[in-house]
Parts: structure tokens; sequence; C-alpha cells
């Protein structure tokens, strides 16, 4: 969400009649705590500058491919639970906001906290001294006790808790009901609010410091992005050895419980894992060497594969198919998908680039996927959508890094 000040528009009445406000809530962070929120019985205020997106919310429709929120949404809007503004003023002035913005990361890898400062200063003149500010996304560390130090210089006696979210995207709703909720608090009647607030929805509220949980959200991604970073490199060994690292890794795991958590090969994309990698990596003043790796490894592995094609194939003669561009398999999100990384080098390399994804609609490029296949003469498994399991790819080559594939056409 970008922060719009406004600050010469005409400012429309506050909105008074909800328990909770959730600034962004039209978003990927947003939506399913709002849905959540609501469905425990609270009124929310969905407080967002993305009308377009507003708009669908209202008629009842899901923005974005979120599992089990379909439903709920509906018995929201028709229990009059949701209320819908666009501007910072129209936040309600009891009850907690909840601000899913986070701390990007700017093109030198270094955290923006200016995002932060700005949507907290656009919503503190319609905020009410003891109201709950809940930092949800992810934060550069110390940014939560900078936020109360920085209200606390102007003489505002506002509580702010730091509560990151960390649900799988596309699954928000079922891991909200069924994963603890870590939760902060600058000071004792913050940490007792936020944790109010979120065992309302959730099972169990795990309670730290501001700083132990910044630095658990930063942790979890991490390690997660480092994992994957580790059996991407076994790929590539086995794979300059001329082995199926496929077949090493079932070996590996088969009924062998220590090696059961080894993620397969594939590309470690997203919106959270390299960033938070990024964020980790700056406030170890660079001296996180596993996160590097990280990504190097993660990063360079849409590289290595362009590098193993062209010494197999004429690309320059060729039509390359890519198959699937969001970010993971079975949401419709693009955000840091390395399919895009793959369709920009591949466009000084190959003779066309062709994309397809059943999820995406933002990308007027995608085309049907039978004529992706019909027009490729090799194509790239990007992203493992289950649709794509059962394909007829017409025994053309496809490159499968993930081991989704089966057949003799199949390129590992």
């Amino acid at each position: 969400m970008n922060v719009r000040p406004d600050l010469c528009a005409p400012e429309p009445t506050t909105v008074e009649n909800a328990d909770i406000t959730v600034v962004g809530g039209a978003g990927h962070v947003g939506i399913p705590l709002v849905l959540a929120l609501a469905a425990a019985g609270s009124r929310v205020n969905v407080n967002d500058i993305n009308n377009e997106t507003l708009a669908v919310l209202k008629s009842g429709r899901l923005p974005y491919i979120e599992y089990d929120a379909a439903d709920l949404l509906t018995k929201a809007l028709a229990d009059k639970r949701l209320v819908f503004t666009d501007h910072p003023s129209q936040i309600s002035r009891r009850g907690p906001v909840v601000v899913t913005i986070g701390t990007p990361v700017d093109e030198f890898l270094n955290p923006v906290r200016r995002v932060v400062q700005g949507c907290i200063d656009s919503l503190l003149p319609h905020m009410a001294d003891g109201q709950l500010l809940v930092l949800r996304s992810t934060v550069f560390p110390g940014t939560t006790d900078w936020v109360h130090h920085y209200l606390e210089d102007m003489g505002r006696r506002i509580k702010v808790a730091f509560c990151p979210e960390r649900v799988v995207q596309g699954y928000g709703i079922k891991e909200l009901r069924e994963m603890p909720q870590i939760v902060s608090g600058t000071t004792p009647e913050a940490e007792r609010d936020a944790r109010a607030l979120f065992e309302s929805i959730s099972p169990e509220a795990v309670v730290v410091s501001p700083m132990e949980a910044e630095f658990a959200k930063l942790f979890n991604n991490a390690y997660r992005y480092i994992e994957f970073a580790a059996t991407n490199e076994f790929y590539l060994i086995a794979r300059s050895a001329g082995l199926d690292y496929q077949r090493i890794l079932n070996a590996m795991k088969h009924n062998y419980p220590r090696a059961r958590n080894i993620p397969r090969p594939g590309y470690a994309a997203g919106p959270c894992l390299v960033k938070d990698t990024m964020q980790l990596a700056a406030y170890a003043r660079n001296q996180f060497g596993l996160g590097h790796a990280a990504m190097l490894i993660n990063e360079g592995l849409v590289l290595h594969v362009i590098d193993d094609l062209q010494k197999r194939y004429d690309l320059g003669a060729m039509a390359v198919g890519l198959l699937g561009m969001a970010f993971k398999a079975e949401v419709d999100d693009t955000r840091a998908s390395l399919s895009y990384k793959f369709k920009n080098a591949l466009a000084s390399h190959a003779r066309e680039v062709l994309t397809t994804d059943p999820f995406v609609t933002t990308d007027p490029d995608l085309r049907p996927l039978d004529d992706v296949i019909a027009q490729s003469d090799i194509m790239i498994l990007c992203t493992p959508h289950a649709c794509y399991k059962d394909a007829d790819f017409a025994g053309k080559p496809v490159v499968d890094v993930w081991g989704f594939l089966q057949g003799p056409h199949i390129v590992r």
C-alpha cells in the first residue's frame, strides 16, 4: 500500500461505528485478517487507498486468491460487519488500528523506514490517545520501539504493538485459525490489548518483546529461504555430475525422518523471503554470510538453467514457453516472481518467449496454455500449478527443476 496524505484534499468524516481498523485492509495481508476478525464478531473498517480493490470487495468478490475466504466475505457483507474507507482521516477513533505496511528494501538492499513513518504520520491526527496501534507486516528490527518513542516525543499516548503476520500466501484464513500468533507490545497495556485482539481469532498467542518478535519474523523467513538455497545448490551439484537430483532426494528422504524437511528444488520467490533475508543482512551490516549465499543461489538458479539450455539447444532459433508466472503454485500473485526474471533474461537469447498462467489476470501478455504448447519449441516449468501435472506437452521438452512432471520429454 502506498501512503497518500492528500493534505490539500477535503477530509471525509471519521468512521466511528467500527470496532477495529485495518489499514491496507484490501491487500494480501489485510483481507485474511479482516475476514477473520469479522467472523469473530467484530465490525471492521477496511481502510485502503486502492478504490478499485475496495469496490471488488464491496461487490462480494475477492481481488486475490484467498482460499476459504469467499463464504466469509459473503457473510460479513450480509451481516454488515465491514465498513469501507479510503482516506487516513476515516479510521475509527476507537478500537485497535492494525497497519499492514512493512519496511520495503531499496535498490541498495537497505530498509526504508520512512514508508512506515509516513503511514504513521498520516494516521496520527485521526487517532485518539489510548488507542492500540498494531504493526502487522515485517519491519526492520527496532522499528516498533522507534515508533513508540517517536509518538512519545510528540506527546501522544498511543499503545504500540508488533504482531507479525506469517501465513502462507492464499491460505491466510486457514492458518489464522490454526497457528499461534506472535504478539508483542512496547508497554504492558499494549501487550495485553494486542494479545486479546489476536486470541479472538487464533488458538494461541506467543508473547515476546518487540525486538524478539521482529527477529522471529525475519529469522523464520530467512531460514526458509536458506533451506531452499541448500536444496537448489544440491540440485546444481547433482546436475553438474550428470545425475537426477530427484532420485537422490527421494533416496535421502525415504523413511528417513531426519531428512523429511528438506524441500524439493525450485524457484524460491515472492514478496517476503528474499526481502526479509535482505533486511536481516542489512541489520547484520552485511555480515550475514548464509543469507548472502542463499540470495546468490536462489536468484542465480534462473541463470544457471538458461546457461544449461544454451549449451544443449540453439535458443536463438527457438520459441521458449514459460509455464506459470505467479511466484508460487495455485495463487495469482506475481510479486517478486522469478518467472519474470526468466522472461527478461530469455528475451536476449531466445527467438521468442511465450508465457501462460491459469490464475494470473494482471498480465496482458499471457496466452492460453494450449497456444503456448503449440507455438513453443521448448518449455520451462516456472510455477508447479496442479493443472500442468496432466497436461499434454505434445512430446516437446519441458525443463522441470521441481521434479513435478513425469515423462521421457521432461528435462531435469
